[in-house]
C-alpha cells in the first residue's frame, strides 16, 4: 500500500475556494489511478472525483461538476482538488484514495481503492 496524506482543508464561506492536496509515498511501482471521496456526518462516504495515472481521464460526481477540478503531478507524487463556488453541502471530511499498481483507470467505485488517507476537514459556512 501507499501512504497518503491530505492537506488544505479548512473553514471557508459559501462561494469561496479551497485547494486540497494529497501526497503519496512508500510505493515504488507507479501507474495507478487516484480519487477523492468525502463523508459528511451521519452519511456514507461518497465519490467526488477521480483521475487516471497520466491525468488524461477524469470523472466527477454530478454534485461537483463544473466547480471542482482534479489534477495530479506525478513528479511530486501529489494529486490536487481545486474546489470553487463552495456550498454548505460540500461540508465533509475529504479523503484521498489510490488504486493498486497497474490499475491506471479512474473509477467511482469506492471498493477498488486499496489505500486511503486520514482525511482533511472542509467546512463551508453559509
Amino acid at each position: 500500500q501507499v501512504r497518503l496524506v491530505e492537506s488544505g482543508g479548512g473553514l471557508v464561506q459559501a462561494g469561496g475556494s479551497l485547494r486540497l492536496s494529497c501526497a503519496a509515498s512508500g510505493r515504488t511501482v507507479n501507474n495507478y489511478a487516484m480519487g477523492w471521496f468525502r463523508q459528511a456526518p451521519g452519511k456514507e462516504r461518497e465519490f467526488v472525483s477521480a483521475i487516471s495515472w497520466l491525468g488524461g481521464e477524469t470523472y466527477y460526481a454530478d454534485s461537483v461538476k463544473g466547480r471542482f477540478t482534479i489534477s495530479r503531478d506525478n513528479a511530486k507524487n501529489t494529486i490536487y482538488l481545486r474546489m470553487n463556488s463552495l456550498k454548505p453541502e460540500d461540508t465533509a471530511a475529504y479523503y484521498c484514495a489510490a488504486r493498486k499498481p497497474g490499475a491506471a483507470a479512474p473509477t467511482m467505485t469506492l471498493g477498488v481503492y486499496d489505500s486511503w488517507g486520514q482525511g482533511t476537514q472542509v467546512t463551508v459556512s453559509s
